[in-house]
């Protein structure tokens, strides 16, 4: 007789609903660019002399460049996962993960490559001489270097938001563990996040460099694996199961 499978947890019953929680942080991070709380929050841990913190070695050598060599070895590793011969996903899944990954980061650094935004430690405000613009005035240069916006350490944690995707939205007719989705998740959220609050406790970012990088990543993934979900290849692709 079969073993009975084990009764699916609440987090594999919840819909998911990706594009309602992306559509509110959009909605939260415009009303943060309204607020002008990037300032007051640059304010809070910055000074006319600078930032305290900007050379701290835990935030420098640790946190950030420690993590971003860290970050670069995970993404090897996503690049063998994603040619490996035999996985529990398909192979067509793992390389729409990695290509998802590398558009999140060239979006992000296309941005950033054409954006005439300093970076606070730059500004007149802590000790230099650039002058605050709002990174919505495209074409207006603040008399610092630019290219500071959105927050490329962040892109490092984020650009792994696809990796959740096959869990949390499935092809039509697969079922998986949601709750392994929802570690990748967790994992992609959490090394973004630490990666820009890192950045701006030294002065690089603002708060919405970071939420700006979120959401472009997050909306580059989302969009992509739509795509890949629409067009779900072989029917043997379809059918297969993997935990």
């Amino acid at each position: 007789m079969p073993a009975t499978p084990p009764p699916a947890s609440p987090l594999d019953r919840a819909p998911p609903r990706p594009f309602l929680w992306l559509g509110g942080f959009l909605a939260f991070t415009l009303l943060w660019d309204l607020s002008g709380l990037d300032m007051a929050v640059m304010r809070a841990v910055g000074s006319p002399q600078g930032f305290a913190l900007r050379h701290d070695w835990l935030l420098e050598r640790v946190l950030h460049d420690g993590l971003h060599k860290t970050m670069v070895a995970a993404f090897v590793l996503l690049c063998g996962w994603a040619l490996w011969p035999r996985a529990h996903l398909p192979r067509r899944e793992r390389i729409a993960v990695l290509a998802l990954a590398v558009l999140s980061l060239l979006a992000v650094n296309l941005v950033k490559y054409n954006s005439l935004t300093s970076c606070p430690w730059e500004l007149e405000a802590f000790g230099r001489n650039a002058r605050w613009v709002s990174h919505w005035a495209w074409g207006q240069a603040d008399g610092g270097t630019g290219r500071c916006f959105p927050g490329g350490h962040a892109s490092s944690g984020f650009a792994f938001l696809a990796l959740c995707l096959p869990w949390l939205l499935p092809p039509d007719g697969v079922q998986r563990r949601r709750v392994v989705g929802l570690r990748w998740l967790a994992a992609a959220l959490g090394v973004g996040l630490l990666s820009g609050v890192v950045q701006t406790l030294r002065g690089a970012h603002f708060p919405s460099h970071t939420m700006w990088t979120l959401l472009i990543c997050a909306s580059v993934s989302l969009a992509g694996w739509q795509f890949v979900r629409s067009h779900p290849g072989t029917a043997a692709a379809r059918a297969r199961r993997s935990e």
